[in-house]
């Protein structure tokens, strides 16, 4: 468990190193885990005890969301000042998501 949290960081380091030193507009972790599943596709497989240790992770995500919670409720106010924006975009990123997915499925049906 510990060889698997100690990759996964590797890889987040690596990834936010990349970023840092090409001035990428991405989140480090973004391309660190871009690059531990370029790994995992080359090596084939997932090993077990990296699995293992991933749906660990994964079945205590929701306590990921508590940090942005608490977040929102501390900018409460702004939130409340610019609604207006926040709708909006969220709406528009929701569409263009909806769109580019329909999009993808059919070129992927063909």
């Amino acid at each position: 468990m510990l060889g698997a949290f100690t990759l996964l960081l590797v890889f987040q380091l690596v990834g936010e190193v990349l970023v840092h030193l090409t001035r990428l507009p991405v989140p480090g972790p973004v391309v660190g885990m871009l690059l531990l599943f370029v790994s995992l596709v080359a090596r084939g497989a997932v090993p077990q005890w990296l699995r293992d240790t991933c749906q660990g992770l994964l079945s205590h995500l929701s306590l990921l969301f508590v940090p942005a919670g608490v977040g929102v409720l501390l900018h409460f106010q702004r939130l409340g000042a610019e609604w207006l924006p926040i709708a909006v975009a969220l709406v528009a990123s929701t569409v263009i998501t909806i769109g580019v997915t329909a999009l993808v499925m059919r070129a992927l049906q063909k």
